[in-house]
């Protein structure tokens, strides 16, 4: 075989005999590749098939080696051409075939990572094609040249065929070698012709899913078997004939008597002498491989219009325009007429062109133009806030009350224009009062639709809240009716957008004096954004990674608000009870002197509140005892963790948001932990109604963002919500250089016979009870499944529930655990081992002791001066090794001794097993941090790391809904996922 340098120096055309056996026994078969991505580094061709859905992909190296075997796919023996002395000469390889939407992922991931063979790349890219095409819509029923039922790409546009051809002309020798059966020498097929064969073949199988012979009735169009229909073939004709022709139409309105004067020019006063204009739609013909072909329906029917737009361009055009009759009913009188060249429009016709027949006959594939001289644009904008004369910010700060109050309004002072001309309100009204498509204004005919004026014109007395109004400035638009409308904001609305958008253009704050400390540069600038926001009577959400010292952040800012007596007052900290010993040393600390006091267990009171007290306080204290702390004028009021409050719904975030205080501040380091409602209910509860109520964000923001839909989503968010959200991460420059390095390691581990023998078992008994279940069983039924598995990935003895389970030797995961200890004590060193089973932490505890390992155990019900107890004991060097419940511990404790952190089992997050690693990495830490993930190979646990692997990029660790999405996987996903893959030992 020659080197693959001959064939990438191939004519664009080389004669070619190219010949498929049937699949190949082969004697000693290779294994099935683990990987069937390894592929793409092979050159691929696509075999086309008929019908269209069953052509194929044929992977090979160029070289002759054998590709890569992949399991259920089938094994071929090739005859492709090379270059040879005497031309091009046939040459057999092996190749491994693929259906066309088995090959599509492999394709696509070519093409995204670029690292495949140019063929595999380029058919990528096709892939790319095709998929867009079918996503558009754009999907014609007939017949393939054997009768059988098929989809195609159709109808497509100019720039769709002229995209086809730049990519045709790009396509490399090796990716059309194919061959044309029955077309005398053997040659490889034009590349625009295979091209439109593979479009073909993706828009003939992707419909083709289980359920679409519901939808249809029957297996035609709908099953993936072929179905013979001969008698179909005259409608196939008919629809390639009029949907996918050479030629489209379109409608050219002229207007009869604009060229006279009406009305009082001087005035802009109409007249009903406007009703003289009249308007008639005239029939053009364009070609649609070239769009520079374009010509009268008339000519055409007189025959003068050439042979340019082919010779069924009658026929064609007919069958158009049945089409686009049936999309709008007055061009019906031109199917009866011998030229169907024009037809009169009535006014009210008119009216209905300019909106809901215009997007018909557009779905239709037929474009409208109207006449230049008619201005037909109504531009809308919205101006909102104060006259420009009252820019002094200072204004608003002296009104904060009443702009976080629902109560109060702000007008929204609306402007119109048509074209480059801003209209006034007397000509909207007259615009409105005219009820005509077409009205004289200031000397110039104007095209509009009535209903899109007196939408305009009601708009003119809409009134919003001042955080409605804050939030169109920011983002610069607001939705109306359904319609998204431009803002411009005024007044000081405007002078707090200019502050909000470059907080670092403001005067910076100085450091308290009685801060017992000195603030780090990044936490300078992380007091003056609190300062402002806070001083404006703005919430906002403290969003630093953990460690990055959110609460000496915050203990600054309530020193300098005591300085100001419009914002001092008591604040109160509502947090996590494992936090509140250290918020107390913490204050105790930083601000000496400072009154501190914890509202917690039986004997809480706020009797003698000071001005400038602290108060702590848990979420459950706060949850039961609400009423009392809504009484007390909270100077400002703190949610450590907010991610407590991210179900908007729950009893706590309801009581929370009784609590009135003159500034709202969340700390949070993951804003985000499972999708973006929680970051609403966050900054809601911070600005109430900053980002609009929660269905509503939910279907204009998060679901096009979470899905990636519409990446202009994600850009209009965070326009939203950046000044009310400060993030600095400990990887950004600048932030803490000090911090040592961090390693993150994942340790796969097999599992033992009995783990495997157990894993089995319930795999096999669930899927059957899943499988006959209803809805809300089988939920249950998968979360159950789920759950088992992880237990028996850890051990054993947690799953069967044991009293006195012998532990050694029975898991794998508990060995490895074994041997990283005995590396870890003999350094001297500390470890953080984080579960999220309370019943695993106990087992790990007594196997602890059987080995004379001192350890301690926290958990969800550890009582609070235990748990600072414990604290004091890990970080004094006391007791080596710390077991911690993951949902308990795994936020704002300092636990900066350890060097090393275990996760022994993997959390459905990513983001909470970051906040729990970062009890080690903080601020503080002077040593490396070892990060060790044990995940039991080829189990579900292996599954679920790869598929959080591939969510961290998501708009800052943003999932999908961790352990509820896979409740929604169909029977053979989820079958897929628990199955087990070695792991045996």
């Amino acid at each position: 075989m020659r080197p693959e340098s001959a064939v990438l120096s191939a004519t664009p055309t080389p004669l070619v005999k190219f010949e498929e056996s049937a699949i190949a026994e082969q004697s000693t078969p290779p294994a099935p590749s683990s990987d069937p991505f390894e592929l793409t580094r092979c050159s691929a061709v696509f075999l086309p098939g008929d019908p269209a859905r069953t052509g194929t992909f044929a992977f090979w190296h160029t070289d002759g080696t054998p590709p890569p075997a992949v399991s259920s796919a089938s094994v071929a023996d090739l005859t492709v051409a090379v270059p040879g002395p005497d031309g091009a000469e046939a040459e057999g390889v092996p190749a491994v075939l693929l259906p066309v939407d088995t090959a599509l992922p492999l394709l696509t991931r070519a093409r995204v990572t670029g690292e495949g063979h140019r063929a595999t790349v380029f058919w990528g890219a096709a892939a790319f094609q095709a998929l867009h095409l079918v996503a558009r819509g754009l999907l014609l029923p007939g017949l393939s040249p054997g009768d059988h039922d098929a989809w195609r790409a159709g109808p497509l546009h100019a720039q769709d065929i002229e995209a086809l051809r730049r990519l045709a002309a790009a396509m490399p020798p090796e990716a059309h070698a194919a061959p044309l059966p029955g077309a005398g020498p053997l040659r490889l097929p034009e590349p625009e012709q295979l091209l439109r064969a593979f479009l073909d073949a993706v828009a003939d199988s992707l419909p083709r899913s289980p359920a679409a012979p519901l939808v249809t009735g029957g297996p035609a169009y709908a099953a993936r078997e072929p179905v013979h229909l001969p008698e179909q073939r005259p409608w196939a004709e008919d629809i390639a004939a009029g949907l996918d022709a050479g030629v489209r139409l379109s409608l050219r309105i002229e207007a009869d008597g604009l060229t006279g004067t009406t009305g009082d020019e001087a005035t802009g006063e109409t007249s009903d002498e406007a009703v003289g204009v009249t308007f008639r739609a005239v029939l053009q013909v364009h070609g649609v491989s070239d769009p520079a072909l374009v010509a009268d329906a008339a000519d055409v029917w007189a025959g003068t219009a050439g042979e340019a737009l082919g010779s069924r361009a009658r026929m064609d055009a007919l069958l158009a325009l049945r089409r686009a009759a049936r999309a709008w009913t007055p061009l019906t009188p031109l199917l009866s007429a011998p030229v169907p060249d024009a037809v009169e429009l009535a006014d009210d016709e008119v009216t209905e062109l300019l909106g809901a027949g215009a997007r018909a006959l557009a779905a239709a594939g037929v474009d409208v133009h109207w006449p230049r001289e008619l201005t037909r644009e109504l531009s809308t904008r919205a101006e909102v806030g104060p006259s420009d004369d009252e820019r002094d910010v200072s204004r608003f700060s002296d009104a904060v009350p009443s702009f976080l109050s629902a109560d109060a309004l702000l007008a929204f002072d609306w402007s119109f224009a048509l074209g480059d001309r801003k209209l006034t309100r007397a000509e909207l009204d007259r615009l409105a009062e005219a009820k005509r498509p077409v009205v004289r204004l200031r000397d110039q005919w104007v095209l509009i639709d009535p209903q899109e004026v007196a939408l305009a014109r009601s708009r003119q007395d809409r009134k919003v809240t001042p955080v409605d109004a804050l939030g169109a400035a920011l983002t610069g638009w607001t939705e109306v009716d359904g319609h998204r409308v431009e803002v411009r904001p005024t007044g000081w609305l405007a002078t707090l957008r200019e502050r909000l958008a470059d907080p670092e253009a403001q005067q910076p704050v100085a450091q308290p004096d009685a801060l017992a400390a000195t603030l780090r540069d990044y936490q300078r600038r992380g007091l003056n954004w609190l300062a402002s926001m806070t001083s404006l009577g703005l919430g906002c959400c403290l969003a630093d990674d953990m460690g990055l010292g959110k609460t000496i952040t915050l203990i600054a800012l309530h020193l300098h608000r005591q300085s100001d007596p419009g914002s001092a007052g008591p604040t109160l900290v509502v947090c996590p009870t494992s936090l509140m010993g250290n918020w107390q040393r913490e204050i105790e600390r930083f601000a000496p002197g400072t009154p501190v006091r914890r509202f917690h267990g039986p004997r809480r009171d706020l009797a003698g509140l000071a001005d400038g007290e602290f108060v702590l306080t848990t979420y459950g204290t706060m949850r039961l005892d609400a009423a009392r702390l809504t009484e007390t004028p909270w100077g400002m009021l703190v949610a450590d963790e907010a991610q407590h409050v991210k179900n908007p719904y729950s009893s706590t975030a309801r009581q929370l948001r009784s609590i009135g205080a003159r500034a709202r501040v969340a700390l949070t380091g993951t804003p985000v932990e499972n999708n973006l409602s929680e970051l609403w209910a966050i900054l809601d509860w911070a600005t109430p109604g900053l980002l609009g109520r929660l269905g509503t964000f939910r279907t204009r923001y998060a679901e096009a963002v979470e899905g990636g839909r519409d990446p202009a989503a994600a850009d209009r968010l965070a326009r939203l919500v950046r000044p009310f959200l400060l993030r600095r991460r400990k990887s950004d420059p600048g932030i803490a250089p000090e911090l040592p390095p961090k390693t993150e390691t994942d340790h796969a581990v097999s599992l033992t016979a009995e783990q495997t023998a157990l894993y089995e078992a319930v795999v096999r008994e669930a899927l059957a009870d899943i499988s006959g279940a209803d809805s809300m069983a089988r939920r249950g039924l998968i979360v159950k499944l789920l759950t088992g598995l992880k237990q028996i990935c850890n051990h054993p003895a947690q799953y069967l529930k044991e009293e006195r389970p012998v532990v050694s030797g029975r898991s794998g995961k508990l060995e490895l655990l074994d041997e990283l200890l005995d590396t870890i004590l003999a350094e001297g060193a500390g470890v953080l081992v984080f579960t999220q089973y309370v019943r695993m932490a106990r087992l790990l505890e007594r196997h602890l002791a059987a080995r004379g390992t001192r350890s301690q155990f926290l958990h969800g019900g550890t009582p609070v001066a235990e748990r600072e107890a414990m604290v004091q004991r890990f970080q004094d060097g006391e007791v080596p090794v710390f077991l911690l419940s993951l949902k308990a511990a795994g936020t704002g404790l300092n636990l900066t001794r350890a060097e090393h952190v275990v996760h022994y089992d993997r959390w459905w997050n990513p983001a909470v097993e970051a906040q729990a690693t970062d009890r080690a990495y903080r601020i503080g830490q002077t040593r490396p941090v070892q990060v060790h993930r044990i995940i039991a190979e080829g189990t579900i646990e292996d599954r679920i790391a790869e598929l959080l692997t591939r969510k961290r990029e998501l708009a800052d660790a943003v999932l999908g809904s961790g352990e509820a999405a896979l409740t929604e996987l169909t029977d053979a996903e989820l079958a897929d996922l628990v199955a087990l893959r070695g792991g045996l030992r």
